[in-house]
């Protein structure tokens, strides 16, 4: 029954002529967002290490020791004329009104020219991928930037945008994870994150409150990313603690599948079709994980790897696939909905990662098209009218469970016009 569910294909035309709003300072916010359905498999990492979060550090003349690498995939065997800028934004990710020459000495923008057609798939695309920044540029100042991808002769149609950070050396970043001792949380399932920062020697930061703004984000989460508030000063450093926002649910290990293999099932995955020209994968059913006990093994906590067993170059030799998900439960929810969440989905709790209810089948059924590879993923309960998703629902929380915390520490001095980003740590929490 749930097989018959998933074996239609709608097929709809669309075109790289997709048109979304100009990025404007002031009035946009930056967000890591795919704006044509034909985009798919989008990267944006350190070269050499495309699991990595995409984040720079910018040496005191502006130079960069390792330069980011961007990669995806169009849907099409025919190749556009495509091109790039960046932009600066504040700590909240809304476009400011720096001038280019204000935050990088160089271009900010260019073609990318270096594009490959795939190579024995069902689907055919065309897998692109730049070098960013370009040689000889440098950045003047450090913070959060957008990178926007657009069609050459239509600067307003953008395909997609995603963020990344240039950090400099100004503050150092303590972090320490432990149950929660705040009176907040419960010391079973959650974990609390508590942060001190204190200004570099030399760096010529103040140590005032009131010119920093420090951000704290579990995994790649950005509905669970908070901005902390000071519980004070302590020996040449603030402390940022003992607070609501600094307990997070500790959740569960994240689920995984592999479908780098079409020949043979591989983790996670029941069985693997073919019909015209379209491969299905249909995933074991999944299970509400909320009342077991926990159980520790490795995951790329949300990430995703594009492979292909058995081919030389997974870039263009990895094919599409619809992969299936599928939740039994008896009925449906009636105060929210379920989502996945992942770099599968871009950690987003929108249209794009929601399950929907089935009664004939009585399950929470998705099909998301992805690339062969690795993907790990969670399944998240969104309360109507909230910002925040629950992993208690169908997770279950540990406060053993291996999470990854990123701390960003924004700077701003009176009379200053942008938001420096002066401190970056990234930690497990069971490497703390």
């Amino acid at each position: 029954m749930i097989r018959k569910l998933f074996l239609f294909v709608a097929t709809t035309i669309v075109t790289l002529t997709t048109v979304a709003q100009p990025l404007t300072a002031g009035k946009s916010v930056a967000t890591d967002s795919i704006w044509n359905t034909l985009v798919k498999s989008v990267y944006l990492t350190p070269v050499g290490n495309d699991v990595a979060m995409p984040v720079l550090h910018m040496n005191d003349d502006g130079s960069i020791a390792e330069p980011l690498l961007l990669r995806f995939d169009i849907i099409d065997p025919k190749p556009e004329n495509l091109r790039y800028k960046f932009f600066h934004c504040d700590a909240d990710w809304n476009l400011d009104d720096l001038k280019e020459g204000e935050y990088f000495v160089g271009n900010t923008e260019g073609n990318i020219d270096n594009y490959q057609s795939s190579f024995t798939t069902r689907k055919e695309y065309t897998n692109y991928y730049q070098q960013l920044p370009e040689q000889y540029g440098r950045f003047a100042a450090s913070g959060n930037y957008v990178l926007a991808v657009y069609v050459a002769d239509k600067p307003d149609s953008i395909l997609l945008t995603r963020r990344f950070y240039v950090y400099e050396d100004g503050i150092d970043v303590d972090i320490a994870i432990e149950k929660p001792k705040s009176g907040f949380g419960n010391v079973n399932r959650d974990q609390e994150v508590d942060v001190s920062i204190s200004p570099v020697s030399g760096s010529g930061l103040t140590l005032q409150s009131e010119y920093y703004k420090v951000v704290v984000r579990q995994n790649g989460r950005e509905d669970l990313t908070r901005t902390l508030e000071m519980d004070g000063y302590a020996g040449g450093s603030i402390r940022y603690g003992w607070k609501q926002a600094n307990v997070f649910a500790g959740g569960n290990c994240f689920r995984y599948f592999d479908i780098s293999n079409l020949r043979a099932t591989m983790y996670h995955v029941q069985r693997i079709e073919s019909m015209g020209e379209e491969i299905f994968a249909f995933l074991q059913p999944e299970e509400n994980r909320s009342r077991k006990v926990y159980t520790q093994y490795n995951s790329l906590n949300g990430g995703m790897k594009t492979n292909v067993r058995d081919r030389q170059n997974p870039h263009i030799e990895a094919d599409y696939i619809w992969v299936n998900f599928c939740l039994p439960m008896e009925r449906p929810f009636l105060n929210g909905n379920i989502h996945i969440v992942g770099d599968l989905t871009m950690w987003k709790l929108d249209d794009g990662s929601r399950m929907d209810w089935n009664p004939q089948f009585k399950a929470y059924t998705k099909r998301l098209l992805l690339k062969q590879g690795y993907y790990a993923y969670q399944l998240v309960f969104l309360p109507a009218g909230e910002k925040e998703a629950l992993t208690s629902t169908l997770e279950g929380d540990h406060n053993v469970t291996v999470n990854e915390y990123t701390v960003f520490v924004y700077y701003r001095a009176p009379g200053s016009r942008y938001d420096r980003l002066t401190g970056f740590r990234k930690v497990r929490s069971d490497q703390e």
